[in-house]
């Protein structure tokens, strides 16, 4: 039977589906060098967690990276591909639960939950109550979305057709506005909106693209929201600014280093939301991404090529390892 490697487990739906198709295994870690020792005979891998280059030189087998999920800068792509590796993903399904964190983070902070939560607990109801002198209502601002993939999409709508938001975006594509979406350079979004959300992928364009001179562009009471990767931030910068109160505070699901020590300077801060890189994790998304993973992973095994194939170029080396394999169209590139 094909053996078929998942870094973490799966949804119980999804670990049917692949136990059907081959033995499934769970990774006993997902640190790089077991990854690649317990990928050696693999014939697919289900990835969850950063892969080591490595591990594509000493898995003699496998014919696909299957990304749990949208983002690729887990799997080293170009020695995927150079190993004649396809790599696919599940892009879009979480998008829908990633937007809900977004506001759930941004209402947390403009009704100052943080502090109001503690206080309540710690000291009585009236010390509680008296952080609502400091609320804000979320109509009528400005929200400005970087990167209009499947995230920043979901989260536009919501934000004009959910909470009577204004809403800029900036994003590398040429695709045209949604409605009731205005475009701006990325400088002059972050110098606009009240909340400034990062949905962009991490590439060698966004890696620090919140710089310090971007955020000295931000509003005195702007908030900034990541739910992209950690990298997007200088965090040396944003620290400086919250320090200085320069910005009204941020929410972050993910960050440089994770896990985040517990000694991080992030945690000082009561107009900081901090989540564990979960925005995108619900009963429902998991359900939908594992199950996108799984048929991915079973049409290769049946032959086929991914529906969502990241790396097309690497088709012509998969065929030369496993010629009988299917000869068919490449799959969709279209990407979140």
């Amino acid at each position: 039977m094909p053996l078929i490697l998942s870094t973490h487990a799966l949804h119980p739906k999804a670990s049917a589906m692949l136990a059907a198709a081959g033995e499934l295994r769970i990774a006993s870690a997902f640190d790089a060098a077991t990854l690649a020792r317990e990928a050696t005979d693999a014939d697919i891998v289900v990835v969850r967690a950063p892969l080591p280059e490595a591990l594509f030189s000493t898995a003699r087998k496998l014919k696909a990276a299957i990304r749990h999920g949208a983002g690729l800068d887990m799997i080293p792509m170009d020695a995927a591909t150079a190993a004649g590796v396809l790599v696919a993903n599940v892009p879009g399904v979480n998008a829908r639960s990633v937007a809900e964190h977004v506001f759930f983070a941004i209402l947390a902070l403009l009704r100052r939950f943080r502090s109001m939560d503690r206080d309540l607990r710690e000291k009585g109801w009236l010390a509680g109550r008296a952080h609502a002198d400091g609320n804000h209502e979320l109509s009528g601002r400005t929200i400005g979305i970087v990167g209009l993939g499947a995230v920043g999409q979901t989260v536009g709508h919501m934000a004009a057709h959910g909470f009577g938001l204004n809403v800029v975006a900036t994003t590398r594509s040429a695709r045209a506005a949604p409605d009731g979406v205005r475009f701006l350079p990325v400088d002059e979004l972050v110098r606009e909106s009240d909340i400034v959300v990062l949905c962009c992928p991490l590439t060698p364009e966004t890696r620090g693209l919140m710089s310090a001179e971007r955020i000295a562009l931000m509003k005195p009471g702007a908030l900034l929201i990541n739910v992209s990767r950690g990298p997007v931030i200088d965090d040396a910068a944003l620290i400086e600014a919250l320090r200085e109160n320069r910005i009204g505070g941020a929410a972050l699901d993910v960050f440089a280093e994770q896990p985040l020590p517990a000694d991080h300077p992030y945690f000082g801060f009561d107009n900081v939301v901090i989540t564990p890189h979960m925005a995108g994790i619900t009963e429902e998304s998991m359900m939908r991404m594992g199950v996108g993973a799984a048929e991915e992973t079973v049409r290769v095994l049946q032959g086929g090529l991914p529906v969502n194939l990241r790396n097309p170029e690497a088709v012509g080396r998969y065929r030369q390892r496993f010629p009988a394999s299917e000869k068919g169209q490449s799959g969709s590139s279209e990407g979140t």
